[in-house]
C-alpha cells in the first residue's frame, strides 16, 4: 500500500473513519455541540454504543476536570465535557485502556504566548508568518480563511487542554490597545471561545503616554490609573471573557515602573486592580536584567525576592524555566519555591530559539520534565518545581503555565513535523505534569503517524501492526527521547551555555565578544575559557549565585565533587585536567560529548531512513532533508567549539574520535555573517 501523502496540517488530529455512535447530553451549548461532533466524527469504540455527556456538580472535580468511563463523561463545565471527549478519543486511537477515572488539570490556566507582531512577523518564529496579524493596509481585516484557520487552531489547542492564547509579542506595540486592534482581538476571541481558549494580549507599559495623551505612565499617578481602568473596561465591553494582560516591563529596554522609581509590584498591582472586577489576571514577567557587573543569572531573583507577598492575588509572576534564557540546559530558576507568598508560573519555550529553530529535531518533553521534577527543597525534600507552581505546596489563587508558541502559517503549523510534538507535549504536561516523556511521545507518534484505521478490521497496509510497532514506533520514539540530549552534547555539554554566534541564536560562536558589546551579550562572558580551565564560577569564590538555592542543594552545587556533571560548567570554572567521575579529564569528556552528539544525529538519520516504508513520502522527505542539515550543523558545532577551546587547553583532541572537518578561521567568518545553513 502507498501511504497517503500529507502536508502535516491535520497534525495529531488525523481523520479516521468513524463507527456509528449515539450521544446523549444533559445540556446544549456551542461547546457541547463541538464535543458531540468530535464523538460522531471520530468514534473508534463499539459500533452503536451510547455515550452520555453529563453536566453535574461534583466537588471532586476541579475547574474543567472530568470523570470518564468507556460510555460516559461527567464534568462541572461544558469545557470539562469537551476535554473528556478528546481524552476518550485519544485513548481509543492509541489503544489505551479506558477505566473509570477522575481527571483534573495540574494548572488552571494553560497558555500559549505568541510572539507575533502587528506586521505579521513573529519574533523567534520559524514556521512562517503570524496566524493572527496580516501585513499591509489590510492588516486588521478578518477573512473567511482567517476564521477557518483560527477554528482549526482552537481545536488543536482544546484537544490537549490548552485554554489560553496571548496573541502578540511581549515586546508589545502600543497599537494593540487601540480600537482597531481590540476589535480584531474580539473577532479572534469569538472564534476561539467555543473551544475554551481565552484571549490575552501583551501590553506596552508606557501606553498611557504613547497613545493616551498623558504626560507620564507612572503607575501611581491618578490619571494613569484612571486611563488603565477605562481601557480595561472598554476591553471587557468587547470581550466579556477576556483573560488579562501579559507584561514585559523594565526589561531589555522595555519601559516599566522602574522608569518612575516604582517597583514591579507597583506596576503589576495598578493593572491588577483594574482587572479585579472582571476576574482578569496580570502575568508579570520576571525576565529582567541590566548591563551591570552582577551575574546575570542572579538578577531576577534579586529584583523579585524582596517583593514576595506584595503582589495582588490576581497577579502571577511568569518565570522562565532557567535563570538565563531558554538554554539547551539550565538549572531551574531559584525563584521557584523562593516566592512563597506570590503566585508564580513557569514559562517554557516551545519554539526552538536555542535548539536549532525549525531545522533540528528536538523533542522537548524530557527537558521540561527535568525542570518540573527538579527539587527546590524550599519546603523540604520533594518540593519540586511543579509543586511550587501548581498550588499544591503554596496557597495561591491562580495557577498557570505558559509556553512560547512555535506556530505559523506553514502548512504543518510548526515548520518541522517533529516540532508538532512539542506543541502537543506542552499541552499534555500543562494538563498533567506527572505524565512521562515516553508516554507523551508514544501518544504523539501513534496519533500522528499510525496508518491503521481502528474502525476497519481489514488491515490494508503492506505490514502488520507488530511490524509498524517494532520498526517504526519504537525506534522513532527512542529517537525523540534522545534528541534533546544529543543537541546539548553537540552544542553546549557539561553546563556550557549561551555560546551562540551573533546571528539569530543558531550557529556556534564561542569566540564572540566584540570590545564594545555588552559583556552579558557575548559568549566570552559565559564560558570564561582561559589557560587554566573553563566555566562560570557561581560558587562563593565567584559570583555566589548558588546562595539563591536552598540547602542541601546549595552545598551540592558549591562542591565540584558533588555538583551534577551536566551543569558542572554552569557553576564552576574547572581545570582542563580535572578528573571527572569516569576517570577521564574534563577536556577529554568535553571532546567525547561533542563527538557523541554528532554520532547521535547520524544515528537519527539511519533510524529515519529505515522508517521510509511506514510513513508517507511528503513527511518522510521533509524530515530526512532536515536531519541531513542538522547533521551538518552538528559537525560545525563540534569543530568550532573543540578547535576554539583547544586554543586554551593546548591538549590534543582524543585520537579515537573523528577529526575536525573545518578550519577554525573559516568557521569564525561564516557563522559571524549568518546562521550556518539556516533557511
Amino acid at each position: 500500500m502507498t501511504l497517503h501523502s500529507q502536508n502535516g496540517h491535520d497534525i495529531w488530529l488525523q481523520n479516521k473513519k468513524a463507527k456509528p455512535v449515539n450521544v446523549t447530553t444533559s445540556k446544549q451549548s456551542s461547546t457541547i455541540d463541538i464535543a458531540k461532533n468530535e464523538l460522531i466524527n471520530g468514534w473508534q469504540g463499539p459500533e452503536g454504543a451510547t455515550i452520555a455527556l453529563t453536566i453535574k456538580k461534583d466537588k471532586s472535580l476541579h475547574k474543567d476536570g472530568f470523570k470518564i468511563t468507556s460510555t460516559s463523561i461527567q464534568a462541572n463545565t461544558d469545557l470539562g465535557i469537551l476535554y473528556g471527549v478528546y481524552d476518550l478519543l485519544r485513548r481509543q486511537q492509541t489503544e489505551t485502556s479506558i477505566k473509570d477515572e477522575t481527571i483534573n488539570p495540574s494548572y488552571d490556566r494553560r497558555i500559549l504566548n505568541h510572539w507575533d507582531n502587528p506586521n505579521g512577523s513573529i519574533e523567534r518564529g520559524y514556521a512562517g508568518k503570524s496566524l493572527f496579524w496580516h501585513y499591509g493596509k489590510d492588516s486588521l481585516a478578518v477573512t473567511e480563511s482567517d476564521i477557518k484557520l483560527w477554528k482549526e487552531y482552537a481545536r488543536i489547542n482544546a484537544s490537549v487542554g490548552i485554554n489560553g492564547a496571548v496573541l502578540n509579542n511581549v515586546n508589545a506595540s502600543p497599537m494593540m490597545l487601540t480600537q482597531g486592534y481590540l476589535e480584531k482581538v474580539k473577532a479572534i476571541a469569538d472564534v476561539l471561545r467555543p473551544y475554551g481558549v481565552k484571549t490575552y494580549i501583551s501590553i506596552k507599559f508606557s501606553s498611557p503616554s504613547l497613545i493616551g495623551g498623558l504626560k507620564t505612565s507612572d503607575p501611581l499617578d491618578a490619571d494613569v490609573i484612571k486611563w488603565w481602568n477605562n481601557k480595561v473596561k472598554d476591553i471587557y465591553k468587547l470581550i466579556p471573557d477576556f483573560g488579562g494582560f501579559l507584561v514585559k516591563a523594565s526589561s531589555e529596554g522595555q519601559p516599566g515602573p522602574q522608569d518612575y522609581g516604582r517597583t514591579h509590584a507597583d506596576g503589576a498591582n495598578m493593572l491588577a486592580d483594574a482587572f479585579k472586577p472582571f476576574n482578569g489576571i496580570v502575568m508579570w514577567r520576571a525576565f529582567v536584567y541590566s548591563a551591570n557587573d552582577e551575574d546575570r543569572a542572579k538578577q531576577a531573583y534579586n529584583e523579585f525576592i524582596n517583593l514576595d507577598g506584595k503582589f495582588r492575588d490576581n497577579v502571577i509572576i511568569q518565570v522562565k524555566n532557567g535563570p538565563i534564557d531558554f538554554q539547551p540546559r539550565e538549572p531551574f530558576s531559584p525563584l521557584f519555591g523562593a516566592l512563597k507568598k506570590t503566585a508564580i508560573m513557569p514559562e517554557l519555550q516551545i519554539t526552538q530559539e536555542y535548539l536549532g529553530h525549525s531545522i533540528h529535531l528536538a523533542y522537548l518533553a524530557p527537558m521540561w520534565k527535568e525542570f518540573l521534577d527538579s527539587d527546590t527543597y524550599q519546603e523540604g525534600k520533594g518540593s519540586t518545581v511543579a509543586k511550587t507552581t501548581d498550588g499544591s505546596l503554596f496557597d495561591q489563587k491562580i495557577s498557570a503555565i505558559a509556553g512560547v508558541a512555535n506556530t505559523g502559517l506553514d502548512n504543518n503549523w510548526t515548520g518541522h513535523t517533529f516540532a508538532q510534538s512539542n506543541w502537543y507535549a506542552f499541552g499534555r504536561l500543562a494538563w498533567n505534569h506527572e505524565l512521562s516523556s515516553e508516554q507523551i511521545a508514544d501518544e504523539w507518534v501513534k496519533l500522528t503517524f499510525s496508518p491503521f484505521d481502528l474502525s476497519n478490521s481489514e488491515n490494508k497496509a503492506d505490514f502488520s501492526k507488530s511490524d509498524w510497532s517494532n520498526n517504526f514506533l519504537k525506534p522513532v520514539k527512542q529517537m525523540m527521547l534522545d534528541s534533546r540530549e544529543a543537541i546539548v552534547d553537540y552544542m553546549m555539554p557539561l553546563g556550557l551555555h549561551h555560546i551562540f554566534s551573533a546571528n539569530e541564536h543558531y550557529g556556534p560562536g564561542p569566540w564572540y565578544g566584540p570590545a564594545r558589546a555588552r559583556k552579558d551579550w557575548t559568549s566570552l562572558y559565559y564560558h570564561k575559557a582561559d589557560s587554566l580551565g573553563i566555566g562560570f564560577d557561581r560558587t562563593p569564590t565567584g559570583s555566589n549565585a548558588t546562595i539563591q538555592y536552598e540547602e542541601p542543594l546549595r552545598s551540592q552545587l558549591n562542591n565540584i565533587e558533588t555538583c551534577p556533571e551536566n551543569v558542572l560548567l554552569w557553576f564552576h570554572h574547572v581545570p582542563w585536567d580535572y578528573k571527572m567521575k569516569n576517570g577521564k579529564t574534563l577536556w577529554d569528556n568535553l571532546a567525547y560529548r561533542y563527538d557523541a552528539g554528532v554520532k547521535k544525529v547520524r544515528e537519527f538519520q539511519k533510524i529515519w531512513d529505515m522508517s521510509k516504508p511506514y510513513v508517507d513520502s511528503k513527511r518522510f522527505d521533509e524530515v530526512q532533508s532536515k536531519l541531513r542539515n542538522q547533521s551538518r550543523n552538528a559537525q560545525v558545532w563540534k569543530d568550532a567549539c573543540l578547535l576554539y577551546f583547544q586554543e586554551f587547553s593546548n591538549i590534543p583532541i582524543p585520537y579515537d574520535i573523528e577529526r575536525p572537518m573545518h578550519d577554525l578561521e573559516d568557521l569564525k567568518i561564516s557563522t559571524m555573517k549568518r546562521p550556518l545553513d539556516y533557511k
